[in-house]
């Protein structure tokens, strides 16, 4: 399964049945899963922990150190969920000590062509990152959130689940759950409606988000005022609980 002109170090630990294409480099300290396919000409450097099932087309760097300045090649690690697929030039880098060391993407995830994630960045499940989105250090990303071509997120920003960041779109502060972002910087345009239906959600639990969302942002009220309606709301929604907790553990401040 493994192409002889494939590099693989022999510290690295490779499942029995991990496709390796041709010219693809694995490096040391590196931990495949089975059932992973790596197309040719892919270079995967560590300390990386890839789990299974994964796709990694041809071009795509992962695990490569960090590109801040502050690094000084400490052991800070990636580690990577099952069943992700990272298309062509897609970029991924080891964490820093200035944070918890490690670099974290969940499951089923589309990183496409270009995409970028930086040091420190943890990623939940179901993400689609389009092309050439770019991920600034420190980056949280919820889960089923999907980032348009040519988004950027500044570093030490949370974007909450559910939640879609338009094309070229530049996120600057903190999007909450189920919030459509658009513009440069980003403002909140609407609720992830379309989204939001298509992951199950029931027309009552949308119609609770927008009225939540139509609150916090259409009514005129201050932030204070409006949490307190909104932690009374959550009490008997339980849709509305993730964007209440959202905002209060906002650091950046929320996108307005």
């Amino acid at each position: 399964m493994i192409d002889s002109r494939a590099v693989v170090s022999p510290q690295a630990q490779v499942a029995a049945d991990v496709h390796i294409g041709p010219f693809s480099i694995i490096g040391a300290e590196v931990s495949i899963g089975s059932g992973t396919w790596i197309g040719p000409h892919a270079v995967i450097n560590g300390p990386t922990k890839i789990g299974k099932n994964n796709k990694i087309f041809q071009f795509a760097s992962l695990g490569e150190a960090p590109q801040d300045k502050k690094h000084d090649d400490e052991p800070t690690r990636l580690e990577i969920g099952d069943r992700n697929v990272f298309r062509e030039f897609c970029t991924v880098n080891r964490g820093t000590v200035l944070d918890r060391g490690v670099t974290k993407i969940g499951n089923d995830n589309l990183l496409m062509s270009y995409s970028h994630v930086a040091h420190d960045c943890t990623l939940g499940d179901n993400i689609v990152m389009s092309n050439v989105a770019t991920l600034g250090g420190h980056v949280e990303i919820g889960d089923w959130v999907n980032l348009g071509g040519l988004s950027a997120v500044h570093q030490h920003t949370k974007v909450g689940a559910y939640s879609f960041i338009a094309n070229n779109a530049a996120v600057t502060r903190d999007v909450p759950p189920y919030i459509l972002a658009v513009g440069q910087p980003a403002e909140p345009h609407s609720v992830n409606t379309v989204g939001l239906r298509r992951r199950g959600f029931t027309p009552e639990q949308v119609l609770n988000i927008r009225r939540a969302y139509r609150l916090l942002y259409r009514s005129g009220l201050k932030l204070q005022a409006a949490m307190d309606q909104l932690e009374a709301a959550a009490a008997v929604q339980p849709e509305i609980r993730p964007f209440v907790d959202f905002i209060r553990r906002s650091t950046r401040s929320i996108v307005r």
